[in-house]
């Protein structure tokens, strides 16, 4: 199904969602989509797009957008218990094992993990795996959560590991234009409605359009030049409504995304001591 039909099967699909209760248990299915082949016409748009300044070898985060339609399909099926609509992407945890190449045949497998209690509703997570030849190669973590009202109280979840929570050193400043969201969504097939237009943006309750999460993250992976890294962990703090300008911080493996004293984005990167491959050289600055 195309992922635009199953954009709208999870809109249709989700009001009968709204009632989340404590019993609520995910689906067991695990979505397998063998022979995977990448388009080197959208590689080349999404990476220049996200400011990779090569494709070969892949971008950190480009195995999420090959097996994001899987994720679609299972998380707007009916078996799937949280509405598609108004889940949030707070986290992501990605560990890669080989640098992985265009040409490398991936099977992916996509399947929901746990849910997880939160005081301001039920948190999902969601797992996609890469192989090849049967090995595991690439594979990621995304926290989504679904809003709704529990009997839990108390102050704000204690920080994780991966947010840093003192101001890092500025390193650039980008100027996100008013289109951003268009283009991503053309480049990684993500169109979701507050990405694209002030006016699509506003039914969910955004005065503008907001910029995808998982560009904001490739953008910083792509200025941070992550040669030794293979593994990131990041966390969406904030959106950032479209245009506007930003700052991208850095101490060598700790970053951030901010506005003024607004942070958007905050992860950190480090190596994988089992990557199988060298590592990508860094590249000319």
């Amino acid at each position: 199904m195309p992922l635009a039909l199953t954009l709208a099967r999870g809109a249709l699909t989700s009001p009968l969602k709204r009632n989340i209760h404590a019993g609520a248990r995910l689906p067991g299915a695990r979505l397998v989509e063998p022979g995977v082949r990448i388009d080197p016409v959208r590689l080349a748009a999404y990476s220049h797009l996200c400011g990779f300044q090569q494709a070969d070898p892949l971008p950190l985060p480009y195995p999420h957008i090959l097996g994001f339609p899987l994720t679609m399909r299972l998380m707007t099926d009916r078996s799937f218990p949280l509405p598609l609509l108004g889940l949030v992407h707070t986290r992501i945890e990605i560990t890669q094992h080989h640098a992985l190449r265009p040409e490398d045949p991936l099977e992916l497998t996509v399947y929901a993990d746990e849910l997880t209690p939160h005081r301001r509703g039920t948190e999902v997570t969601m797992v996609t795996e890469a192989r090849m030849d049967r090995n595991p190669v690439w594979e990621s973590r995304s926290v989504y959560l679904a809003r709704h009202r529990t009997m839990r109280s108390g102050p704000p979840d204690g920080p994780r590991e991966s947010t840093p929570s003192l101001p890092l050193p500025a390193v650039a400043e980008w100027q996100l234009p008013a289109g951003l969201g268009r283009r991503y969504g053309a480049a990684s097939g993500d169109r979701n409605p507050i990405h694209l237009h002030p006016l699509t943006a506003k039914l969910f309750g955004f005065p503008r359009a907001i910029a995808h999460g998982m560009w904001t993250l490739a953008r910083c992976l792509a200025e941070a030049d992550t040669g030794q890294a293979a593994c990131v962990r990041a966390e969406f703090k904030a959106p950032v409504p479209l245009p506007t300008t930003v700052t991208y911080a850095t101490d060598g493996t700790a970053f951030q995304l901010r506005s003024g004293d607004r942070v958007h984005l905050t992860g950190e990167t480090s190596a994988h001591p089992s990557s199988g491959r060298p590592a990508p050289s860094k590249r000319s600055s």
